[in-house]
């Protein structure tokens, strides 16, 4: 049964990940103050009938900014280009197509083209083209003019608002630019790849992924260091061997067991590479198992970890 629950979720992509009720508080309470702020800018330049047009496609970008502020979709040139490609395109559509329903298909259609070329995809554009087709009559009285106000002055407020209110909590800064120096902080001995690498992973998959590198990095350094937690038997030390405590930045080392005393279980090692490099140093083995997290070797002029043999 459980099996087939498992199924079934991952079929339906059922959310796994684990946010906490402070984090999804902060979500909601930014998503209420932008769409209150885009309320009032709608209705004063579309009037009381009309305003309530575009607050479809803001409250899809609001819980985007503010459900998740990094995300590629999220960012300021996906949140700005993808709005006003869209825009742009659906006046188009909507003063050059006399159908309203070939005029809505057109303008969604084309609008994901354009994003995808501009390198702007941000889905409420799909939103936003659809709606400025169906709000004919605004938009036959404004004409271009209804890109700027209020669909950019729409966009501009709502990132400025996602700007500041994102400022005051440090690990969902926005946009995802200014979160960088944070996810770097768990970056350590170049374990995880390079810009290089995830662009070609990204060229592999050949299809849109939803998440930026430097959360990648930093999810993959959390991994590591939740992997790490468990400590080693100590008797899977062996003469020889290098191993490491885990540790990020300036704080990881290795050592190499150069001697032991069986009877004592005293091990002699050496730190080859961390700030307390050492000639040589002695250890009882329970106390080198505490230290060191897993077995490393030296391949191709990098540290990798070794998969432990015991559990």
């Amino acid at each position: 049964m459980k099996n087939l629950f498992n199924i079934l979720s991952d079929f339906a992509g059922w959310e796994q990940q684990p946010v906490s009720h402070h984090e999804k508080f902060i979500s909601a309470i930014g998503g209420f103050i932008s769409i209150l702020a885009i309320t009032i800018i709608s209705r004063y330049f579309l009037g009381q009938d009309a305003f309530w047009l575009l607050i479809p496609s803001m409250g899809a970008s609001a819980v985007l900014l503010f459900a998740v502020p990094h995300g590629p979709l999220s960012q300021p040139w996906p949140l700005i280009g993808g709005n006003l490609i869209s825009a742009i395109i659906g006046v188009t559509s909507a003063l050059l197509i006399s159908d309203q329903v070939i005029a809505i298909a057109s303008a969604v259609g084309l609008s994901i083209l354009g994003m995808y070329y501009f390198k702007c995809i941000h889905p409420p554009g799909g939103a936003t083209a659809m709606i400025t087709v169906l709000a004919t009559k605004s938009v036959h009285s404004l004409g271009y003019s209804f890109i700027m106000t209020p669909v950019l002055l729409n966009t501009l407020s709502i990132f400025i608002i996602a700007m500041l209110f994102n400022s005051f909590f440090k690990w969902r800064r926005y946009p995802a630019f200014l979160n960088q120096k944070r996810n770097v902080e768990l970056d350590y001995q170049e374990h995880f790849f390079n810009h290089e690498d995830f662009i070609n992973a990204l060229k592999k998959i050949d299809s849109f992924v939803d998440i930026n590198e430097y959360d990648l990095k930093r999810i993959f350094a959390l991994i590591n260091l939740s992997a790490n937690l468990s400590r080693m038997n100590k008797n899977e030390i062996k003469l020889g061997s290098y191993y490491s405590n885990g540790e990020p930045g300036s704080e990881w080392a290795v050592r190499q067991v150069i001697d032991e005393d069986v009877k004592k279980e005293l091990i002699i090692f050496k730190e080859i590479t961390g700030k307390d490099k050492t000639a040589s140093e002695c250890l009882t083995k329970t106390q080198f198992a505490n230290w060191a997290k897993y077995e490393i070797s030296k391949e191709n002029g990098q540290w990798e970890r070794k998969p432990s043999i015991t559990k």
